[in-house]
């Protein structure tokens, strides 16, 4: 994996279960990463539209891969728990339910993307 400015470039590795080894990063920890990184950037940003400090959140990912029950086919399983030190549950939960209505990640997960695959143009080896 490589963005286009050079600043990520990682050699994935499969999940251990499909059989690959735990030698590096696999695709569903990146996807952790980015997930809790967003998420926590929208909650956030609404904790200083709220006067609060969000300098104490943090955000833990999960997430888990395994078989699609309906198709055999694979899917992910991603779980977020969020640890906010000295905001009380009525205070955050709705911040949390804002914040889950904001983030990309979570509407992803939520309703699915558009997305598009396709093939580049064809060039032999070599060339």
């Amino acid at each position: 994996a490589r963005s286009a400015d050079g600043s990520l470039d990682l050699e994935l590795r499969m999940p251990e279960e499909l059989g690959g080894d735990t030698t590096g990063p696999n695709p569903e920890q990146l996807f952790a990463a980015g997930y809790a990184a967003c998420f926590h950037g929208a909650l956030s940003l609404l904790a200083r539209r709220h006067l609060l400090d969000p300098a104490s959140i943090t955000v833990e990912a999960t997430v888990a891969f395994g078989r699609d029950p309906e198709d055999g086919g694979y899917q992910l399983r991603a779980d977020l728990v969020v640890n906010w030190p000295g905001v009380e549950p009525d205070r955050a939960n709705p911040l949390l339910a804002q914040a889950t209505a904001l983030c990309p990640y979570a509407k992803m997960t939520r309703q699915g993307i558009p997305a598009t695959i396709t093939l580049a143009p064809w060039a032999p080896c070599g060339s």
